[in-house]
């Protein structure tokens, strides 16, 4: 009700919430009684299955490959040309399970030298390959 005291010719507005509150109602009630029959009620007997123990995998320490700003590469730690670097690449390709080759390169190194290396990589069946950065500085 608008109340004694406006015009007759006002328009009142006030929101009625009642129909509102009547559709809430009966969306739940809809919504409780159907809920229940959404779960299956056919009993069937489920096949029983014995769970294999996963082996744990063998953990293998990963290959650094470490590359300086004038090209020079390092294969874990000893400096190595382009046919040692192949041979190295060559061997821990044919291990199972491969480990991961670690490229650490300088930030000037060109571009070039890394895809260099990458491909060399991947010619000799390297498969599992990370790139290795520094976290940005906070605050500087």
């Amino acid at each position: 009700m608008a109340g004694a005291n406006s015009d007759p010719g006002t328009v009142s507005a006030d929101i009625n919430i009642t129909p509102l509150a009547d559709v809430m109602l009966v969306l739940l009630i809809i919504f409780m009684i159907t809920a229940p029959m959404s779960t299956p009620t056919v009993k069937v007997t489920l096949p029983e299955t014995v769970l294999n123990q996963a082996k744990p995998e063998k953990v293998v320490p990963p290959v650094n490959l470490a590359i300086k700003q004038g090209g020079e590469m390092y294969w874990n730690g000893k400096k190595v040309s382009t046919p040692e670097l192949k041979a190295h690449l060559a061997v821990t390709a044919q291990k199972v399970p491969q480990p991961p080759l670690r490229i650490r390169a300088d930030k000037t190194v060109q571009y070039r030298v890394i895809r260099k290396a990458l491909e060399t990589a991947k010619s000799t069946g390297m498969v599992h390959m990370q790139f290795v950065t520094a976290a940005e500085k906070q605050g500087g």
